[in-house]
C-alpha cells in the first residue's frame, strides 16, 4: 500500500467514521458539530462524535466477545469454575473460596490481557494511520524493541530476580521500558527528519533502529549470568503468568488517559489520510500532530511491554482486521483496541486450555500473526508488480 494510493482512498472517503470535531473541514457543517447526511453522531459539549453504523456494530460486537472471553478466562484454570459463579463473584455476590480465586488469583491476569490487547491495538492503529503503511506498527518501527531493551536492562542490572509484582511495585521495569521506548521513538523521529518526517522514511528508519536495539538486547543476554539471562528470556517471549493487581493498575491508568486522547485525535487522523499538502492546506499542523500520535503510541506500547513483555503481532494484525471489517480508509481506533483485547484474551485462553502445559501468550499471537505478515507482504508485492 503506497502513500499515493492511500491519498486517493482518503480523497474518496475522508472520514474514518469514528469521531470529528466541530468545524473540522470535511467532517460536517462548519461550526455546527453536525454530521453530514448519511452519518449518525452525537455532540458531547464542544466535541462532536460521529460514526458509521457498520463500525459501531462491529465495535459493540468485539466488546461483547471480549467480555465473554473475560468470563471464560477467569473460569478456566486448574479448577474449573462455572461461568455463573464467575459472574456472581465479579459482581461481589460470592465471598467464598470461589470468589477469592476469581477476584484475587485469576481476574488480574485476565484484566491485564484485556488491557494489553486494548492498548496495543490502539497503538498499532495510530502508527499504521500516521505512517499510512500497514507495516508501520510499534513492532516494526522500533518502539517495542526500545521498551524491551529498557526492561531487559532493568532485569539484568537487577540481578535477574524478575517478578512482575515486585518489579512494578519498585517501578523498575515500567520506568525502564518507558524510557527505552521514548529513546527509540526519538531516535527514529530524529533520524527520519529531513525538513519534516515522511511516512515511508519513518518505517525504513524504524526497521533499522529496531534491528540495532534487538542486537543490544542480545548483547545484554549474552553478557548476563545464566540465571539472569533465563529470567529475561522468559519475559521476552511475552507472558501473563506472573501478573497481579499491581500490574493492572498502572496499565489501567495509562489506558484511561491515553485511549480517550487518541480517540480525540480521530478527526485529525482522517484529515491526515488526504496527504501532507492537503492536510496542511486545511490548517492541520502535520508535524505537530504526527509527533503527538507517535508519543501516544509510545506510551501505550511501553505500558503493555512493561506489564506482559513484548507480545508480538497484536499491534500489527488487529488494526488490519479492523480496517477490513469496518470498510473504512483507516483502522478505527476503538474497534482495533477491542479486537486487540479479543486476540490477547483468546490467545491466552487457548494457551492455557489446549496444551498440557502453559504456553506463553506471545507464542500464540506470533503463530497467528506471522502467517498474516507473510500474506500481506506477498499481496503487496503482487499489487506493486501490476
Amino acid at each position: 500500500m503506497t502513500a499515493a494510493s492511500d491519498t486517493r482512498r482518503g480523497a474518496d472517503r475522508p472520514d474514518a467514521g469514528e469521531s470529528a470535531g466541530p468545524g473540522t473541514p470535511g467532517t460536517g457543517t462548519p461550526g455546527t458539530g453536525r454530521a453530514p447526511a448519511g452519518r449518525r453522531g452525537v455532540r458531547i459539549g464542544p466535541v462532536g462524535l460521529a460514526w458509521r453504523p457498520r463500525v459501531l456494530v462491529w465495535t459493540v460486537g468485539a466488546i461483547a466477545v471480549a467480555l465473554v472471553l473475560v468470563v471464560l478466562g477467569v473460569a478456566v484454570g486448574s479448577t474449573f469454575i462455572a461461568p455463573g459463579t464467575v459472574v456472581r463473584a465479579l459482581l461481589g455476590a460470592d465471598d467464598g473460596p470461589d470468589g477469592f480465586i476469581v477476584t484475587t488469583l485469576r481476574l488480574p491476569r485476565v484484566l491485564t490481557g484485556a488491557l494489553v490487547g486494548l492498548v496495543l491495538g490502539t497503538a498499532g492503529a495510530l502508527t499504521q494511520t500516521v505512517t499510512r503503511n500497514p507495516l508501520g506498527t510499534p513492532d516494526i518501527i522500533g518502539v517495542t524493541s526500545g521498551a524491551s531493551v529498557g526492561a531487559v536492562a532493568a532485569i539484568v542490572l537487577g540481578g535477574g530476580t524478575y517478578s512482575v509484582s515486585s518489579v512494578v511495585l519498585s517501578g523498575g521495569i515500567p520506568v525502564a521500558a518507558t524510557i527505552g521506548a521514548l529513546v527509540a521513538a526519538a531516535a527514529v523521529y530524529g533520524l527520519g527528519w529531513r525538513g519534516g518526517v515522511q511516512s515511508y522514511r519513518l518505517v525504513l528508519v524504524g526497521i533499522g533502529v529496531s534491528a540495532t536495539l534487538d542486537a543490544v538486547t542480545s548483547y545484554l543476554l549474552v553478557r548476563a549470568k545464566i540465571t539472569v539471562a533465563t529470567a529475561a528470556s522468559q519475559w521476552l517471549v511475552g507472558s501473563l503468568s506472573s501478573t497481579s493487581w499491581t500490574t493492572v493498575w498502572p496499565l489501567l491508568l495509562v489506558a484511561a488517559v491515553c485511549v480517550p486522547i487518541a480517540l480525540a485525535t480521530s478527526a485529525a487522523l482522517g484529515i491526515g489520510q488526504l496527504g501532507d499538502e492537503v492536510a496542511t492546506g486545511v490548517g492541520l499542523g502535520v508535524q505537530r500532530h504526527r509527533l503527538l500520535v507517535l508519543a501516544l503510541a509510545v506510551v501505550l506500547t511501553a505500558a503493555a511491554v512493561a506489564a506482559a513483555g513484548p507480545i508480538g503481532f497484536v499491534a500489527f494484525v488487529v488494526p488490519q482486521v479492523a480496517l477490513r471489517l469496518a470498510g473504512t480508509n483507516r483502522p478505527p481506533l476503538l474497534l482495533a483496541g477491542a479486537l486487540g483485547s479479543v486476540l490477547v484474551l483468546g490467545a491466552d485462553l487457548l494457551a492455557r486450555s489446549a496444551f498440557p502445559w502453559q504456553v506463553p501468550v506471545g507464542i500464540v499471537t506470533t503463530v497467528v500473526g506471522a502467517p498474516y505478515l507473510i500474506w500481506l507482504l506477498v499481496r503487496h508485492r503482487k499489487e506493486m508488480s501490476r
